[in-house]
């Protein structure tokens, strides 16, 4: 790169010279030189200060028009988009392979076509033909879609252009999109976010609720790049593990309503099912209660649903290493949870291994899950059953504090509104209209006294 010449300019009459003097020779001012770094030629060619159009700014409170919600058809796709599909607004929908996220996007473009409005499905991973199969499957194939395989942008904008714009638009998969502009195959990181923008411009512009279906990688993050993430509106993540039998829909970006809130779904033969009461999945239908077993009220956006924690303790001989497994919860978590009960409480879990499952696949981020957790901890060790028809909730701190959570009393209400009779968790917690035997602890050492059976 060429080395830029150095200019020195008068601050009194403007004049430039090529070398600094102690008098400016125009006007005779006396140390008015002053050094300038002239513009470079990148600079001068992308100087955006000039040339382009003025915009009109409005004020912040201006009267404008909520939009209109489109449901979906299923109230549990609704609940998590915030109460249905917004015009103009565009999601962005992953999930691991098979989980089911063609079929449901298929079932709700049915019940919206359905219901008088124009709706285009883009499939770019299969033909024609495998989609209208898996509509005759699913019972939808007479719903009036326009649907097509294609994998151009260009082509795709075009013939939508040569008409009304549709209700919705699916594009199933943005990575198997390409823009002929943009150099690289599919699924490249310039590819997927140059085809994302000007999919995402078409449905700002002309008011089209556009979903975009990603791929996920290995880590379960959507593949390509994370700027995509956020040309968005709404980010949904489609989970469960194809063993089991349900599917959650979780949005985990959403400009126009909550975020966590999530869908429940079970997967039947002839498709997606929604699911009115989840906790009912993730329970056991036992008649005894079972040592190392507790119901955890977990908060889910603003849907309660009951889980069921097992714990299992194995004694070992002296000298062998325990192991910690747990499936569905943050292993770190249990760790610091052990400590607690070992160094605040005197158990003993050193030379035991200690196995924990959220029963049904379900996993668990809700921090009030600690006092259930610990309950069936300590149920097992003791080898005694905890109360029975019993929730139990709250966060334990490092000084062995039980902690107060939100939404106690809507925890509460669930819990008593499926048989549940008592309730334990921290003792200035909120009950509100619950009819519950609620019992307060303060400690953890309250909780180890009330299982063990001194209390």
């Amino acid at each position: 790169m060429a080395k830029s010449k150095k200019r020195y300019v008068c601050q009194a009459c403007g004049s430039v010279t090529p070398r600094w003097q102690g008098q400016c020779p125009d006007c005779a001012e006396w140390n008015s030189l002053v050094e300038d770094a002239p513009a470079t030629v990148f600079s001068q060619k992308h100087d955006l200060s000039r040339g382009g159009r003025g915009i009109e700014f409005v004020p912040l409170n201006k009267p404008t028009e909520l939009p209109v919600r489109k449901s979906t058809g299923l109230a549990e796709f609704d609940r998590a988009l915030g109460g249905g599909l917004v015009p103009g607004s565009a999601v962005l929908m992953g999930g691991d392979p098979g989980i089911g996220k063609s079929t449901l996007l298929l079932q709700t473009a049915a019940t919206i076509a359905r219901g008088g409005n124009d709706v285009v499905y883009v499939s770019g991973e299969e033909a024609a033909g495998q989609v209208r199969l898996r509509a005759t499957r699913l019972g939808v194939a007479d719903a009036p879609i326009r649907l097509a395989s294609e994998t151009s942008v260009r082509d795709i904008l075009t013939t939508l252009g040569q008409g009304e714009p549709p209700a919705l638009l699916v594009i199933d998969s943005i990575q198997t999109m390409h823009s002929d502009t943009i150099e690289g195959a599919p699924g490249t990181v310039s590819q997927v976010r140059g085809c994302s923008l000007e999919l995402i411009r078409y449905a700002k512009e002309n008011g089209t609720a556009l979903v975009l279906v990603g791929h996920v990688t290995k880590d379960g993050n959507i593949a390509g790049p994370r700027v995509l993430e956020h040309m968005v509106d709404v980010v949904m993540s489609f989970e469960g593990e194809r063993s089991h039998q349900y599917r959650i829909l979780r949005a985990l970006k959403n400009r126009f309503g909550a975020v966590d809130e999530i869908g429940v779904f079970s997967m039947a033969s002839e498709g997606l099912e929604e699911v009115a009461n989840p906790s009912m999945l993730f329970l056991s239908g036992r008649d005894q209660p079972l040592a190392g077993s507790a119901v955890f009220p977990a908060l889910e956006g603003t849907r309660p649903v009951l889980v069921e924690i097992q714990a299992l303790i194995v004694r070992l001989q002296s000298g062998a290493t325990p192991r910690r497994a747990v499936v569905g919860w943050d292993s770190g978590r249990l760790a610091m949870l052990l400590a607690v009960l070992e160094s605040r409480c005197g158990l003993n879990f050193s030379s035991a291994e200690v196995y924990l499952n959220i029963a049904g696949g379900y996993r668990l981020a809700d921090p009030a899950a600690d006092v259930a957790v610990a309950a069936a901890l300590i149920s097992a060790l003791a080898d005694k059953p905890l109360p029975d028809k019993a929730a139990w909730f709250g966060e334990v701190s490092l000084a062995g504090e039980i902690r107060p959570v939100a939404h106690s009393d809507l925890r509460l209400r669930e819990a008593a509104k499926l048989g549940f009779t008592k309730g334990f968790g921290p003792s200035d917690a909120k009950t509100g209209s619950s009819k519950l035997n609620y019992r307060g602890l303060g400690q953890l050492a309250n909780l180890v006294d009330h299982v063990m059976g001194s209390q």
